[in-house]
């Protein structure tokens, strides 16, 4: 038999103040997941990274699209689909923010953040958008 799987679901507006309702949703998965301290620490920074970067980079801030966020509680892990409706781009190509003439810029740590804190990180472009995938491993 297959261990239930619960899902969450927030559809957000392509604006920066949107960014503030990751938090409410954190907290909704946190109670019923049970997450410590740290967990909740790591999801949140890492989150909120994924739907700033779709909400700006993705969908460039045009309110007519939209980022959704989907979190599915699986065995030992909680995934996080975050999904824009922006043309995508190549994870391989976003420089690292700890090469020296990266260090003083205001942007580019998003997905550095998000690959240190969270165990599995994917980007996937769809035919509708970017997905990112942030896995955590709730057994840690």
């Amino acid at each position: 038999m297959a261990s239930k799987q619960i899902l969450y679901r927030l559809t957000l507006p392509s604006t920066l103040k949107a960014v503030s309702r990751v938090e409410g949703f954190l907290k909704k998965v946190k109670h019923d997941v049970h997450l410590d301290e740290i967990q909740m620490h790591k999801l949140m920074v890492s989150l909120t990274e994924a739907v700033n970067n779709a909400i700006v980079h993705g969908n460039k801030l045009d309110e007519t699209k939209k980022v959704t966020v989907i979190c599915e509680v699986l065995p030992g892990w909680l995934l996080f689909l975050v999904q824009d409706q922006g043309k995508g781009f190549h994870p391989e190509h976003v420089e690292s923010p700890l090469r020296k003439k990266n260090l003083m810029r205001e942007s580019g740590r998003g997905i550095f953040l998000m690959r240190t804190l969270m165990d599995r990180v994917e980007f996937e472009r769809k035919h509708t958008g970017m997905e990112i995938s942030l896995w955590l491993n709730l057994n840690r």
